[in-house]
């Protein structure tokens, strides 16, 4: 079945559409009664189709008791919901909660990452993720236990059981993030998430030398119901990479990655010798 028209900017309005109008307590039909809207005109809204004015939406949202940041938000997405690739700005630092990551997490069906510096989040202990946060040039000091909890949390993503892979380049396994005791601990918890058969790690060794990787950290995202997504970060942005022939490039890094790597029992191998 061919893959629906959808962008990156329209999934996350029509979420968060639907959890505005969710939030009443009303039925659908209720709201529209309310606003004086046709039925169809709000099930066309709530699911990405568009067909109303910008100040339509302003008048829905205040009905909603939308939130005046998401307000304005989701009247800045709806003139671009059709626009594929997405350079987010967050000011002068990542966000506690990556929200448009986390939420097409939820909606993948397989999920590849590339880490090259660090174990990636959806890994990480806790005493480990504070120490990449406190090594930070930008993460506001008193946000860094809020950002510890929301990194816990996005991992109970893996109730899902949805197909993980991560590549990590070897150094990795060696470098003293937070002291030796963390790295054991940030070991031993690697090889206990491994125990998990939707969970693979592939290790790109230092031997390897030169690699397809060297761009940098990325993840690919891929879903039942729409086309490959890839999300970049950097110290203060987040770019989303929707258009075929850029994530078909991401794709032939992890495929060149994979050539290289360590198979799974070998990786695991690699990381118990080293945690031993």
């Amino acid at each position: 079945m061919p893959k629906r028209f959808s962008t990156a900017r329209g999934r996350e309005f029509g979420d968060a559409v639907r959890a505005a109008l969710n939030a009443t307590g009303m039925t659908a039909r209720e709201i529209s009664e309310k606003i004086d809207w046709d039925p169809g005109k709000l099930s066309d809204l709530s699911n990405g189709k568009g067909g109303c004015s910008e100040v339509d939406l302003a008048i829905l949202l205040g009905f909603c008791r939308t939130p005046p940041e998401e307000r304005d938000h989701l009247l800045k997405i709806y003139r671009e919901t059709d626009m594929k690739d997405w350079w987010q700005q967050h000011g002068d630092h990542q966000p506690i909660l990556p929200r448009t990551w986390f939420e097409h997490l939820k909606k993948a069906k397989e999920f590849i990452s590339w880490c090259p510096l660090v174990f990636p989040g959806l890994l990480q202990v806790p005493d480990y993720t504070r120490a990449v946060i406190l090594a930070s040039a930008n993460a506001p000091r008193d946000e860094v236990e809020q950002r510890v909890a929301a990194r816990q949390a996005m991992q109970e993503i893996f109730r899902q059981r949805i197909k993980s892979t991560f590549y990590i380049h070897e150094q990795v396994l060696v470098l003293p993030v937070g002291g030796s005791d963390v790295l054991k601990e940030q070991l031993h918890h690697a090889l206990m998430m491994l125990v998990r058969p939707y969970i693979e790690v592939r290790i790109v060794p230092t031997d390897a030398g030169a690699h397809a990787g060297f761009g940098g950290a990325f993840d690919l995202m891929k879903f039942d119901r729409y086309e490959p997504t890839v999300f970049l970060d950097t110290e203060s942005s987040t770019l989303i990479v929707e258009r075929a022939a850029a994530v078909k490039a991401h794709s032939e890094v992890l495929a060149s990655l994979e050539g290289v790597a360590l198979d799974a029992e070998q990786s695991r191998e690699r990381i118990t010798k080293l945690a031993t």
